[in-house]
């Protein structure tokens, strides 16, 4: 199993309290969503960041990591894709919390895209991290989602050529179907990408989220804004 690394960031003031698991999209790597934390550091002076690079290069971008190959969009290859990869972020994650001494409670999970994917995975699933909520932007769902009462916002763009829109919808049905508690936020014009809107949204959504204030579980509804 590869061991992961990737960039961090400790908390605006004082010691970690609660931490933020930014997980980067297809071709990417942690460098490429750790500034996110820029954005939320005032909302969560107690938090700390860490965004670790994918496991596997893709080949043929030395720069750029993969959580699991994209070799088709098959959906059992993708089911796979993701139980491997939440197998090696899983006892990363764990290290972390206890590294600094962070309860599981105190967790929130972000992906992009391929990050998402892995995101939803592994924090729907249960087991020993297990977090306070999940924040996908631009992703999809890679497999029927187990019951429970997660809280999850999903963010995408309508104008998405990667990942279309649909899969965002589709995502929060399925999810708000199996209990779990979906905001969703829908980006006119905008691609593959995060727009200003979403980040505060995210921000406000995981600051609630450490305050147990998230409904568990709630009704399916969108953002607009």
């Amino acid at each position: 199993m590869a061991l992961l690394s990737g960039p961090s960031l400790m908390p605006a003031k004082g010691a970690p309290t609660h931490l933020v698991v930014l997980l980067h999209g297809y071709g990417a790597d942690g460098d490429d969503l750790i500034g996110l934390a820029s954005h939320w550091q005032a909302r969560l002076p107690s938090t700390a960041f860490v965004a670790p690079h994918a496991p596997d290069r893709v080949p043929g971008a030395p720069n750029g990591f993969q959580w699991f190959a994209l070799t088709n969009r098959d959906p059992h290859e993708m089911h796979y894709g993701v139980e491997s990869a939440s197998a090696s972020l899983s006892g990363f994650i764990a290290s972390e919390l206890k590294r600094l001494n962070i309860p599981p409670k105190n967790l929130a999970l972000v992906g992009f895209s391929q990050g998402t994917m892995v995101a939803l995975q592994l924090g729907l699933k249960g087991g020993a991290v297990t977090p306070a909520c999940i924040v996908g932007f631009s992703g999809l769902l890679a497999a029927a989602p187990p019951p429970g009462e997660m809280p999850v916002l999903l963010t995408h763009g309508a104008a998405d050529q990667v990942i279309p829109a649909s899969a965002m919808l589709e995502a929060a049905n399925g999810l708000a179907a199996a209990g779990h508690s979906v905001q969703w936020h829908l980006a006119l014009n905008m691609g593959h990408s995060i727009d200003q809107a979403g980040l505060e949204m995210a921000g406000e959504f995981i600051e609630m989220a450490f305050a147990g204030k998230l409904a568990r579980p709630g009704p399916l509804h969108s953002l607009l804004r």
